[in-house]
């Protein structure tokens, strides 16, 4: 039998400088809710998502391309200048479908750009927790789960999805790291509510978006499996594995 691998979960890119990732997969977590609507605009026929760090450079490629739009958030409304928000609704088939969009968020692209030497870098959310899961026992790597939190702080919604993970893949894994077993404590712990939004509703990150209207956002991103797709980073942009 195959020696098995290794998955740690890092709760907040603060964090991040205490783990190797050189030669892993590393899946970036932000379910409220960059990764959730890359994986929206990947799966409803985006060509590609470029995330950047700043809403300056986001503007600047949005004026090199046709068929580019801008789009993102900072505290959780739409950035000035930007065309578009970081909400996963806004990216319907019929809109997104064969264009690029750059985006610029206030924690997930910042944690993506912060990691410079994993063997590949992964997009996670609920909508393809499944396909992610599939696609870390494929790989046959080590694997850090890294959770974007929210300016640094460790959030529930982040840590709950990287539970959810543990739960399906830890009999492929050797799991040793503390938060791992705590993240994973917290998604058992949500199975047992009416449903993993119910479970996230004492969250901070819950409730400042709830207070700007977005409780459909929150639905949808909290929503499992609905899109079989894996967002993987080459050559600076996300585009869906094949």
């Amino acid at each position: 039998m195959a020696e098995k691998r290794n998955l740690e979960v890092c709760f907040s890119p603060s964090l991040l400088h205490l783990y190797d990732t050189k030669d892993k997969v590393v899946v970036i977590i932000d379910i409220f809710r960059a990764t959730s609507t890359i994986t929206a605009a990947l799966a409803n026929g985006a060509e590609k998502v470029i995330p950047v760090a700043s809403v300056e450079e986001c503007i600047a490629l949005g004026k090199q391309y046709t068929g580019s739009i801008t789009a993102g958030e900072r505290n959780g409304r739409v950035a000035p200048g930007l065309q578009y928000g970081n909400s996963p609704l806004e990216y319907p088939i019929d809109f997104i479908k064969g264009k690029t969009l750059n985006l610029t968020t206030t924690n997930g692209t910042r944690l993506l750009h912060m990691v410079k030497d994993a063997d590949k870098i992964i997009i996670g959310s609920f909508l393809n927790l499944s396909a992610v899961c599939s696609y870390l026992v494929a790989q046959g790597k080590d694997v850090l789960l890294g959770c974007a939190s929210w300016k640094d702080r460790p959030n529930m919604e982040d840590n709950l999805f990287a539970g959810a993970v543990v739960s399906k893949v830890k009999d492929h894994f050797e799991i040793s790291c503390d938060s791992a077993h705590i993240a994973l404590s917290m998604y058992e712990n949500a199975l047992t509510k009416e449903s993993l939004l119910e479970y996230l509703k004492v969250g901070s990150h819950y409730h400042r978006l709830a207070g700007y209207g977005l409780i459909k956002d929150l639905e949808y991103c909290t929503t499992v499996d609905l899109h079989p797709v894996v967002p993987v980073l080459k050559d600076g942009a996300l585009t869906n594995n094949k």
